[in-house]
């Protein structure tokens, strides 16, 4: 059975309808990796369908999806025209909207598949509280984050944040100024337990594999060491290469940038293997 979905709908957190699409090969291998885009990413940023490609030619069915208040809609799911929804997101919403895909794709196969996650740079962080939950049979970590608190403003900064309800990231490619309300910090303080990622990677019992760009400025390298200590892995450093692995948005090549080819191919041998 071979299918390929592109910009299908899924409920995700709070009933929000998002983005998803699903290929799964005629000659597939039982086997479904779900990818989770980072912050202020989507599901078609960069080179993340050449990706797919790659794993699909590899016998894997491959889900990509926008995460469901990541600020696109079921009618753009591309940057972020839904200014309100970004500014309502929280991790919790990330983690659920996880649950919320597997659950609703598992019916396209016609045998449970064996699963198993990919997350990149917050997706990770997502991922990884994810995991046990689904029942992923993996995971690997493409720069995660390594904490969620450390993500938060401190003192007065925090203060000011609390005080007007509201405050604002540049994104530097769209020059938009995105919105997040103190519910994101309120969400976080409420389930800091179960959003906790050193807690819950050192109580993983999925293989897990961590690789980190050395030259990425987005997420410190020490995270990634961090991650590994705590999963008990080995860390492997792609040298030479920044937080999106060589790619950028829009990827207007037909292959992969060297660094995340030689990304995709350390993961697919660790999915292989496991």
């Amino acid at each position: 059975m071979k299918v390929n979905i592109i910009n299908g709908r899924y409920v995700g957190s709070v009933n929000r309808e998002s983005l998803f699409d699903l290929s799964i090969p005629f000659h597939s291998n039982g086997q479904l990796i779900i990818f989770v885009h980072g912050f202020m990413g989507f599901k078609d940023w960069g080179a993340w369908h050449l990706v797919q490609d790659y794993f699909s030619e590899k016998g894997f069915a491959f889900c990509k999806f926008n995460l469901s208040h990541n600020g696109g809609t079921v009618e753009n799911g591309i940057d972020f025209p839904d200014e309100e929804s970004f500014a309502r997101n929280t991790y919790s919403f990330e983690v659920n909207d996880i649950k919320c895909i597997t659950k609703q794709i598992i019916p396209y196969f016609e045998k449970t598949p064996k699963i198993h996650l990919i997350g990149h740079s917050r997706g990770g962080g997502a991922a990884l509280l994810a995991a046990k939950t689904i029942g992923a049979s993996t995971l690997s970590l493409w720069a995660s984050i390594s904490s969620i608190a450390e993500r938060f403003p401190s003192n007065e900064e925090l203060k000011r944040w609390e005080e007007e309800g509201i405050r604002y990231i540049q994104n530097s490619r769209t020059q938009q100024k995105l919105p997040q309300n103190f519910s994101l910090f309120q969400d976080f303080q409420e389930n800091h337990k179960c959003l906790d990622i050193e807690i819950a990677a050192r109580s993983l019992e999925a293989a897990v594999s961590v690789f980190h760009g050395e030259q990425d400025k987005s997420v410190d390298l020490s995270e990634g060491r961090s991650l590994a200590k705590w999963l008990n892995v080995d860390l492997f450093i792609l040298e030479n290469t920044d937080h999106v692995f060589g790619s950028k948005h829009p990827w207007k090549e037909n292959q992969l940038p060297l660094a995340l080819n030689k990304l995709c191919a350390e993961t697919c041998l660790f999915l292989t293997k496991n």
